[in-house]
């Protein structure tokens, strides 16, 4: 059982991170055009919390996560919901070949940093989305690795200017930053904020990037 497996049970009990999955998907609604035909993919969706805040202004939202046990929950919260065009995908994109559908729109929150290969996921979005399609990724600013503390084998974080110049080298132009949020957490050292992004681009090989 994985870590997020054992704590998928229990994920939806925490208002901040509830109130936070809704902070993001208000700040997506802002800044990237959501209408009835447009088609989500959520990597790293967890129990969909932010999927589920986003459905109501597309047409569907695949809901992909590698974690069967998050799944599980998802599943049992879409049955009871009532709500159609939500689709649970297992998938990980280091290692599963990409599923056969194309998106208007990739999102994510707080998953780039747990992948170590930022470049290869960037290059895996832009393969799933259409002409014109855009990313919306949601992550934390560089920080001294107390987010997670000691053990942890991923990002601390991403320098905003460095992360948007990889995502112009995986084909997307128009890359823009905006912090969403301020979290608080405790950490070893005491009671931190770390600052939320959320980054914005469009595939279209052929826009000019100003």
């Amino acid at each position: 059982m994985s870590e997020f497996d054992a704590k998928a049970a229990t994920w939806d009990d925490d208002p901040e991170r509830v109130e936070r999955a809704k902070a993001v998907a208000d700040a997506i609604r802002a800044a990237v055009p959501l209408t009835a035909a447009t088609a989500v993919f959520e990597y790293g969706c967890g129990t969909g919390l932010l999927g589920f805040n986003l459905k109501p202004h597309a047409a569907s939202v695949t809901l992909a996560d590698s974690s069967a046990g998050m799944l599980e929950v998802l599943e049992r919260k879409i049955l009871a919901s009532g709500m159609t065009g939500l689709r649970p995908l297992r998938l990980d994109l280091a290692t599963d070949p990409l599923p056969p559908d194309r998106y208007d729109l990739a999102v994510s929150l707080l998953v780039l940093h747990h992948v170590p290969d930022t470049a290869g996921l960037l290059s895996s979005f832009h393969a799933l989305l259409r002409e014109g399609g855009r990313i919306a990724l949601a992550d934390l600013d560089a920080e001294d690795g107390s987010f997670h503390g000691p053990g942890f084998e991923g990002h601390h974080g991403f320098d905003r200017e460095s992360l948007g110049r990889l995502a112009r080298l995986n084909g997307f132009t128009r890359v823009r930053f905006e912090t969403v949020l301020r979290m608080e957490k405790r950490t070893a050292s005491g009671l931190k904020v770390f600052p939320l992004f959320l980054m914005t681009a469009v595939r279209s090989p052929d826009a000019a990037d100003p």
